[in-house]
């Protein structure tokens, strides 16, 4: 692919005056590449690059060192500045990873700061030689990155759990990744890389120790068999040796506290929990397990996540990267008498980063930080709020901070490559996050690398699907601050040179991106549950999830920091109905711009269709994702109109707000059988984490719920019943109140010590050590069975229960509702409730819905939500955070417990039944 610079107007003329029969003249030239006598392997890489190129032009060129080098023929020398052959660094010369170009005579020279400066200059001799068809016959040029680091993600994970494991546990096996152990693949990813420049890989798995080290305290640790092992040692050395000739720091990735299976099976303990403690045990494998890892890699680095496979933010945080992490690091370099430190990168999820940072700082100095972008999803250029705060924070602490452009949940799986959008937002990172690196996850289909979700008859690969969208971040990453017009003509004759047109013909695809590229990040921030995967956008919501999204535990972050300032669907009906002002961005003034981006998609691209000669397939592939959005363009706004007439109803009680609400109804879910039968064909999957985290719009375990053709009877079901509901209202007398059907006690067995019982009603006490009592209680909880703790201990230590059961049972679960502003110390008096988005086990036992909403007050406590967890008959011990909750008791496992609000802290008239 091509470059485009601002040259000089003389330089820009004798580019474009080049004539065909001066090309052709040039073809038998010779050409010496001269690098240094035992140069850098990034130089060396580098000339075999630019020599493979030139022949492919028809020049004669050689690669030689300086010793040998020719008097006579064209020479091309590339050196580095700390090299004896270079001239010395001058305050006008290029930083990190810069270069400078400059022709003299018969001879061009390509000085690079670095080695990889040097390599990015080659790197540009080759664009400008693609560009002009020979080379070009002067050149002055000086340029370096924005952006110290810039990297890409592959996730070493399945969109599936692995028999006998939990999420993120995937051993490094042929079986489960046999890409990891294809050498041509590697080659043509890291290719992709230096060809866009950029300088990081980062591997994420759960526990890949086990699979790439033995530990001679722990041999049963080891995950897979030896002949397994030495294939790993074999693709890891390679891998990192590939990597590096091209100027390529990789990265492994892993989470904490998640231990092999063997071992955990060997000490009869769990491979993650995320409220279990601490233990020598644990720090001490863990901490010899990164100690081996650096002692075999020294110049791998390290992406840590410190919270979700332990217990989030705390003390525990700061011990364990302290006292675990970076001693198994510094344990490593003093095995093999290494000073410098290999970077170490914290993750800002679920911890408390600043804290541990300053806590490591004096320990460690090569530290980086990183937090994602817009959460795991792509939704603003205008990030806010106390998440913008947390990014200064840690970019103001002194180190690199690194922007994570994470999962891309609202994406998936249509193709995605906004020039414009892309740009903007990594200014953002740069001018409001104040961040200077880029980590980049796939544009689709993370948990399914390399494949892509199309359906073809040979799976396509996502390095080459999405070859738009790795190269766009990769050159805004080096130069966000490029000229738009420019940006234009640049991306209109790249993808001009893609599919075999004019560049007058690439502008109009480059209008469906730009267009299309608005319409999933509107959608999500102005009527989204989450910023994270348990939300697959592309997949459409439930009529409830729109009109209640608090019941789907609503991740207020997503509208307060990573939108811009607007309203909810339910502020804004609320607004309607006072007659008061709107603020900012509204439902719909998006419905309106996003029907509007559908329709301008669609018709710039249907403009380019006939101009096609090259990689036709593709374009269709291309054109059928534009009709795609525009239908999920036009079936999300139809249902945000239906959504806010509805709201009307639950102020007004007027039946003919309802029957307003029908047509938008009936349109959208018309939309949305446009865009099952686009998808029908078209598409494998639409989401590819495929297990029981993902939850909106429906729970999508063991592969359902993936597919737009699952989805279409459930929102044509939802029409029906709101269908039915208007006509019971029409012509039925009023319902009497639902019958409720309190729960009934389930005995079980309990092992472990508690401070007594006591029957769940008003009047009776909750804790042993405070006099705090039930003032009310929702009637289908009374009567149950509570198990009684001290408050000061669930504080201090957590609660643990242990039992027995001989029929399936559900335990309720209280969890105070205090609410506190996102990125406030945490209140270590109240447990957190199970929240997916920085948990992921906080689904485990079926936890993470709130079942049961303000459904007990007791004195002047925040309110209650009750949360369920599913046990099969059998032993089990259940461990829950720290901070009060309750035990509200056993119940019958097979009772579906119906969601709702039981209003006893407010909440409203709620009328989800509507569609129910």
């Amino acid at each position: 692919m091509k470059r485009f610079f601002l040259l000089l107007p003389l330089l820009f003329l004798l580019f474009v005056s080049c004539s065909k029969t001066s090309v052709s003249s040039s073809k038998q030239e010779a050409v010496s590449i001269v690098i240094p006598e035992a140069a850098h392997a990034r130089l060396a890489y580098g000339a075999e690059r630019l020599r493979t190129a030139l022949e492919e032009k028809g020049y004669q060129a050689q690669v030689v060192t300086q010793q040998k080098a020719a008097g006579k023929g064209r020479r091309i020398v590339i050196t580095q500045a700390q090299s004896t052959a270079a001239p010395a660094t001058t305050a006008s010369a290029p930083g990190k990873e810069g270069f400078t170009i400059s022709s003299d005579n018969n001879t061009m020279t390509i000085t690079g700061a670095d080695a990889s400066g040097a390599l990015y200059g080659t790197m540009e001799v080759i664009e400008q030689l693609e560009e002009q068809g020979q080379l070009p016959a002067t050149l002055q040029l000086t340029d370096q990155p924005e952006m110290v680091l810039r990297g890409t993600a592959i996730g070493v994970q399945k969109p599936y759990f692995l028999p006998g494991r939990h999420v993120y546990e995937y051993p490094y096996t042929p079986e489960t990744f046999p890409w990891f152990y294809d050498k041509a693949h590697w080659i043509k990813y890291l290719d992709m890389l230096v060809e866009n420049r950029y300088n990081s890989l980062y591997l994420w798995n759960g526990h890949p120790f086990a699979s790439l080290v033995r530990l001679p305290d722990y041999p049963y640790a080891v995950e897979v068999d030896d002949a397994t092992f030495k294939k790993n040692e074999e693709m890891f050395r390679f891998l990192t040796e590939e990597a590096d000739k091209r100027g390529i720091w990789v990265i492994q990735m892993f989470y904490n506290i998640i231990v092999s299976k063997p071992f955990a099976e060997h000490h009869n303990i769990k491979t993650q929990e995320r409220n279990r403690p601490i233990t020598p045990l644990l720090s001490d494998y863990t901490r010899k397990s990164i100690a081996a890892f650096v002692e075999k890699y020294p110049n791998v680095g390290l992406l840590i996540t410190l919270g979700e496979a332990m217990e989030g933010v705390g003390q525990d945080d700061v011990d364990w990267f302290t006292k675990t992490i970076i001693p198994g690091v510094q344990d490593g370099l003093k095995a093999i008498g290494q000073t410098t430190e290999p970077p170490i990168v914290l993750r800002a999820h679920d911890t408390d980063a600043p804290r541990v940072m300053k806590a490591a700082l004096p320990l460690y100095k090569n530290l980086y930080t990183m937090a994602k972008y817009n959460g795991e999803a792509l939704t603003t250029y205008t990030p806010r709020g106390k998440w913008a705060e947390l990014h200064r924070t840690l970019s103001r602490i002194g180190t690199v901070h690194v922007q994570n452009v994470h999962i891309l949940a609202n994406l998936e799986p249509f193709r995605y490559s906004s020039p414009d959008f892309i740009q903007k937002s990594v200014k953002a990172m740069h001018e409001i996050y104040e961040s200077n690196g880029l980590h980049l996850y796939p544009q689709a289909s993370y948990w399914d690398w390399p494949y892509a979700a199309d359906k073809t008859d040979e799976r396509l690969l996502q390095v080459d699907r999405d070859w738009m969208w790795y190269k766009a971040w990769a050159r805004y990453a080096w130069d966000s601050k490029r000229n738009r017009q420019q940006e234009v003509a640049y991306w209109s004759r790249e993808l001009g040179d893609v599919f075999g047109m004019q560049p007058e013909n690439g502008k109009h695809v480059l209008e469906a991106h730009e267009q299309a590229g608005e319409i999933s990040p509107k959608l999500l921030r102005r009527y989204g549950i989450t910023d994270g995967n348990r939300q697959t956008l592309t997949l459409g919501m439930l009529m409830t999830q729109l009109i209640n999204p608090y019941r789907y535990g609503l991740f207020t972050l997503l509208y307060e920091s990573e939108a811009p300032e607007g309203e909810m669907i339910i502020e804004y009906a609320e607004k309607e109905w006072k007659k008061e002002p709107h603020i900012g961005e509204t439902p719909i003034q998006v419905a309106n711009e996003v029907v509007a981006h559908g329709r301008k998609a669609v018709e710039a691209i249907e403009k380019a269709s006939g101009a096609v000669t090259k990689n036709k397939e593709e374009f269709e592939r291309l054109k059928n994702d534009m009709y795609c959005y525009n239908a999920l363009a036009n079936h999300y706004a139809e249902k945000a109109r239906a959504a806010v007439q509805v709201l009307q109803y639950k102020y007004s009680n007027n039946i003919s707000d309802l029957e307003a609400a029908l047509p938008h109804l009936e349109r959208s879910v018309q939309h949305y059988r446009d865009l099952t039968k686009l998808t029908k064909d078209t598409y494998l999957y639409a989401n590819s984490m495929q297990t029981y985290m993902r939850k909106i719009p429906l729970r999508g375990a063991d592969a359902t719920y993936i597919h737009w053709d699952e989805l279409l009877p459930v929102y044509e079901k939802e029409l029906a019943t709101f269908k039915r509901s208007i006509d019971s209202l029409r012509t039925a007398k009023a319902a009497g109140p639902r019958k409720i059907v309190p729960f009934k006690n389930v005995p079980v067995t309990i092992h472990s010590k508690t401070e007594g019982a006591y029957t769940v009603a008003s009047g009776q006490q909750i804790f042993s050590d405070t006099v705090v009592r039930i003032t009310a209680v929702a009637p289908e909880l009374q009567g149950l069975k509570g198990i009684r703790y001290s408050r000061e201990k669930q504080i201090k230590e957590g609660t643990s229960i242990r039992f027995t059961t001989s029929k399936p049972v559900k335990l309720l679960v209280g969890y105070f509702n205090k609410k506190t502003a996102a990125f406030a110390a945490p209140d270590t008096t109240f447990a957190k409730a199970p929240e997916l988005e920085t948990d992921a086990s906080a689904n485990d036992y079926g936890q993470s819905d709130i079942r049961i909403s303000n459904a007990v007050v007791a004195g002047d406590m925040p309110p209650v939500n009750v949360h369920s967890y599913y046990f099969k008959p059998g032993t089990h011990t259940l461990n829950l955070p720290k901070g009060a909750l309750l035990l509200l008791g056993f119940m019958d496992g097979d009772r579906e417990i119906k969601i709702h609000n039981a209003g006893l802290a407010g909440g409203g008239n709620d009328i989800d039944w509507l569609f129910e």
